[in-house]
């Protein structure tokens, strides 16, 4: 009797597994296949843009398509990948530090460079390239990451608004921005599933990536608070504790490795921050000062703090409220921690638009997706606020590219 129950329930289990298989594989067909539309617009966009570009020494005397995702950072990431990083760090004629490449993370030109000897073709095709396969793969696993918590239809409205957000273009271009958002899905990946050791080798990758292994840390430090808390119902063995242990030292090894590389590559125990403190208006870097600074700037000295609470206080209100529960702890820590690391580390300039990418949790929040156990109600009107917010953000998104990554000399606004 036993056996012939298995044998009609053997087939059916098995086309269930297959219906399960095939529905995963078709939700990331469709989020590469909307990510790559939406990154044809960019490049559209951006060879028409190649069109009013002036000729510059970044783009040479003909600017295409391929000249022109070289502007700005590209160039330096170029150098890197060409020539390396200088053993003597660059000064004037008074002694003082010059903007050079140790500012820049090595990873992303390391690997340009390895496909550039492989393939034989210059940096801008290589560079290029890299970042849209890195932004595909990237824009699968957030897919994946927000699936988990939201649902396949709310987490590729996510993904979509996010890839036709103002900075996406940035996505394509010879940055870091595509590699660091591929690291900082797999790794918040790995952390929900609790693959501790995967999660370890993730962010001692991001550490050669981008400045974020910090951050990363305290999301890595709750994920193992919950772990911890379940103890009771789910014992926690020697070999977890020491998995975990390593996840958040990992983090914190992340975060120094590259200040002591640099360190090490040009015998200067500053260098790294010294090197990134040419690019700021104080010639320093000052935790928060700057965003003080701008508001005063702005606004004036009375209104500047009131305002800047305010808007810190908004932001938690949007993160913590019940309209995000569906974030998870592990996606609201990161989008706490990410916002609180950048007011400690950035300048308030244009830039602050491409460092927004990293909180695509929130675009869960945007399309009204992110209310825990009410999917079914909210997904009546997913759609059509993701509509309106992809179509805002092509719009926005042709603004940025006009405004701010060409680039019209002699001077310009970074992008």
């Amino acid at each position: 009797m036993s056996d012939t129950l298995t044998a009609h329930t053997s087939p059916v289990r098995d086309s269930v597994l297959r219906t399960v298989v095939a529905l995963r594989h078709r939700f990331l067909v469709q989020v590469v296949l909307a990510y790559l539309a939406l990154r044809l617009f960019t490049a559209i966009v951006l060879v028409i843009a190649a069109r009013h570009q002036q000729p510059v020494a970044w783009t040479g005397p003909h600017p295409d398509y391929f000249s022109m995702t070289v502007l700005w950072d590209g160039t330096w990431y170029r150098r890197i990948a060409e020539h390396g990083y200088p053993a003597v760090l660059p000064t004037d004629a008074s002694g003082a530090l010059q903007q050079n490449e140790w500012a820049f993370y090595p990873l992303f030109p390391m690997m340009a460079s390895a496909l550039m000897k492989v393939t034989g073709l210059g940096f801008p095709v290589v560079g290029s390239s890299l970042a849209l396969v890195l932004g595909t793969v990237g824009a699968g696993v957030m897919g994946v990451l927000l699936r988990e918590r939201l649902g396949a239809k709310v987490a590729f409205a996510a993904v979509c608004v996010y890839a036709a957000s103002p900075p996406s273009p940035s996505l394509q271009v010879a940055y870091t921005e595509s590699l660091a958002i591929l690291l900082l899905c797999a790794f918040l990946l790995a952390l929900s599933r609790e693959r501790w050791l995967v999660a370890s080798v993730l962010a001692l990758c991001t550490g050669l990536a981008r400045p974020i292994a910090l951050p990363l840390g305290l999301v890595a430090l709750v994920a193992v608070v919950l772990r911890w808390r379940r103890r009771e119902r789910e014992p926690v063995s020697r070999r977890d504790y020491g998995s975990m242990l390593t996840a958040l030292v990992s983090c914190g090894v992340a975060g120094l490795m590259w200040p002591a590389i640099v360190w090490w590559g040009t015998g200067s125990p500053s260098a790294y921050t010294d090197t990134m403190g040419t690019w700021r208006s104080s010639g320093k870097v000052t935790p928060f000062a700057p965003w003080l600074g701008m508001g005063q700037y702005l606004f004036g000295s009375t209104v500047a703090p009131i305002g800047l609470a305010l808007i810190a206080i908004a932001f938690v209100v949007v993160v913590c409220g019940p309209w995000a529960r569906g974030l998870g702890p592990l996606l609201r820590t990161w989008c706490l921690g990410y916002v609180l690391y950048l007011g400690a580390v950035l300048d308030p300039w244009t830039s602050v638009y491409r460092y927004l990418l990293e909180l695509f949790p929130l675009a869960a929040v945007m399309v009204g997706g992110a209310w825990l156990n009410d999917r079914d109600q909210a997904s009546r009107h997913v759609m059509l606020r993701t509509v309106i917010l992809v179509l805002l953000g092509l719009a926005w998104q042709v603004w940025w590219v006009r405004e701010l990554w060409m680039f019209v000399p002699p001077v310009d606004n970074p992008p």
